[in-house]
């Protein structure tokens, strides 16, 4: 018996998301259309905005729907510390914290060369403007895996070549962790330990 073009498409579009096989996909297409046709039609409504509406604040480049995000506009935020970090979920897990209050920007990835990310692939430049239109120090916040410390350490360079301060969280952190699993109290006190970037 073959399964309906319609269906097959839906399983195929299912397999997009990180971490999801070809049994997972068929799984959630056969619930979707059987067991919650309206979570089905939210899903399909939200997505279709989201990807209408969604883009990358022109200061922070996080997601945002105005051209600058709430928090880059805030007046609340100190403006003289720049924390680079490589995903949005990264940012949110500082923000829970509530041992940062300064300005961000989000890589939206990090160097990983088997993964065919490389510098140009990141938005650096942009990186570089804020900082300097900022004149803040840089707090280096990507994850402590391989890729997240290659990018810390290029970043540091590319930064500390045009005089900008740069620091690095402290290795609170689980070596190999990554910045979205850790608990609260952890992420601060790295925040807290962070130290200078040398040669």
């Amino acid at each position: 018996m073959s399964t309906p073009s319609s269906l097959e498409e839906l399983i195929v579009a299912l397999r997009c998301l990180p971490g999801v096989g070809p049994k997972s996909a068929q799984r959630m297409a056969y619930h979707l259309l059987q067991r919650d046709k309206q979570g089905a039609l939210h899903l399909s409504r939200s997505l279709d905005h989201a990807v209408n509406t969604v883009k990358h604040c022109s200061k922070c480049n996080n997601f945002s729907e105005a051209d600058v995000c709430a928090m880059c506009s805030s007046a609340r935020r100190e403006t003289n510390l720049l924390c680079v970090v490589e995903m949005p979920a990264d940012l949110l897990m500082m923000e829970q914290a509530q041992c940062y209050r300064g300005m961000y920007f989000v890589l939206m990835g990090r160097l990983s060369p088997l993964d065919g990310v490389g510098a140009g692939e990141l938005p650096l430049a942009r990186l570089q403007r804020r900082a300097q239109e900022l004149g803040c120090e840089v707090i280096l916040a990507t994850n402590f895996t391989v890729e997240g410390e290659a990018t810390a350490h290029y970043l540091a360079t590319l930064l500390r070549a045009q005089g900008i301060k740069v620091s690095r969280i402290a290795r609170g952190l689980p070596v190999g962790g990554e910045l979205e699993h850790v608990d609260s109290g952890t992420l601060a006190q790295a925040v807290l330990e962070r130290r200078v970037v040398t040669e």
